[in-house]
């Protein structure tokens, strides 16, 4: 009967090891959005008290802590952005609760929802950092006076463009630094960073222009224009649609470099903008408290749809939901009352809901 050496045996759990402890790690930060607002998130002391940072991160809490209320913000973003996105499908973005891990031991896995956790908690510091600075909140940074002179249409670049480089940057050390901290040899730390870099480029793709006209009563003789981010909520949905579509990859060298291909030879290469995955997804049916998913039952679902995402059969993982009625009281008969308000009566309407069952 053939053998196996405990040297051999140990590398391979070493690596397992680091895989099931920092990913973890790596999105711990978004534990701030449960502080009570009036904690304190820089400052010496407070930040070596903030239990979600690495201490690569408490680094930058203490260096630049003026920023920090921007994180704090923007892991309150990512929560509600996520919940949003994902309200009709099996994983929910459900949090645990309590604890820094607040989307459970699910995050600790290289699958696709973590790879759009880590692409939209990217994106929300940029957004985050980037909206402060507009507001004049941050000393060491306002409105990108870089986007100055004539358009190739002939607008006049003014205004307050956002500083999206600025958001960018501070992304970048931030949120990447647990994986630089771990080095870039393993799969889980290039896919989070792939990942990263595809949350700040869903914003950097769908910037916007926003114009002001000037002239004789309001004629349009001159026209400035500046540089906007989307609305987070677009981003979200970006970013919604690459997880849709996100590659399965498998860690290889080329040369001497790791790099990540997809698994399937047949796929092509993902773009910096797609999001990477390495593992297969639970399929979120049955309830895991160890590893933060409550299962679907008693979740609500669309009993007139079989295929669309929200349908009972694939939220509820087959047939087995019920249909109930329900007493709604809804805004009816509304009308419009000069100057200037909306006047409706309140209506109660019996509804069917269905509800996934055990």
């Amino acid at each position: 009967m053939p053998t196996v050496s405990p040297v051999n045996l140990t590398a391979p759990l070493l690596l397992l090891l680091l895989w099931a402890t920092h990913p973890a790690m790596a999105t711990n930060w978004l534990s701030l959005a449960r502080l009570p607002r009036s904690r304190p998130v820089s400052g010496a002391a407070p930040c070596a008290r903030l239990r979600g940072l690495t201490p690569g991160q408490v680094g930058v809490c203490r260096a630049r802590g003026e920023v920090m209320e921007s994180v704090r913000k923007a892991a309150e973003m990512v929560l509600e952005e996520c919940q949003h996105q994902f309200r009709n499908r099996r994983w929910n973005c459900s949090t645990t609760p309590r604890g820094i891990n607040v989307f459970g031991r699910v995050m600790n896995q290289g699958t696709r929802e973590a790879s759009f956790v880590h692409a939209l908690s990217s994106a929300a510091v940029a957004v985050a950092v980037t909206r402060a600075c507009t507001r004049g909140e941050l000393e060491r940074c306002g409105c990108d006076r870089k986007v100055r002179g004539v358009s190739p249409e002939g607008f006049q670049w003014s205004g307050c463009s956002d500083n999206l480089s600025y958001g960018v940057a501070f992304s970048q050390t931030f949120v990447d630094e647990p994986e630089r901290a771990k080095g870039l040899s393993a799969g889980r730390p290039l896919m989070n960073l792939h990942n990263n870099e595809a949350g700040r480029k869903a914003i950097l793709h769908n910037m916007q222009v926003e114009c002001k006209c000037h002239g004789v009563s309001g004629s349009c003789e001159l026209k400035t224009c500046w540089k906007v981010m989307p609305p987070f909520r677009r981003v979200g949905v970006v970013l919604k649609e690459r997880f849709d579509g996100a590659t399965e990859v498998r860690l290889t060298r080329i040369g001497s470099r790791p790099a990540l291909l997809p698994r399937d030879p047949h796929v092509k290469p993902p773009a910096a903008r797609d999001l990477v995955y390495l593992a297969p997804s639970p399929d979120f049916c049955h309830l895991d408290p160890e590893n933060g998913i409550p299962g679907t039952v008693g979740r609500r679902c669309n009993g007139t749809s079989r295929l669309a995402p929200d349908g009972c059969e694939l939220v509820c993982c087959g047939p087995g939901y019920r249909a109930g009625r329900a007493e709604v009281v809804q805004r009816c008969s509304c009308k419009f009352s000069w100057c200037c308000s909306v006047r409706c009566q309140q209506c109660k309407n019996t509804v069917t809901i269905h509800t996934c069952r055990v």
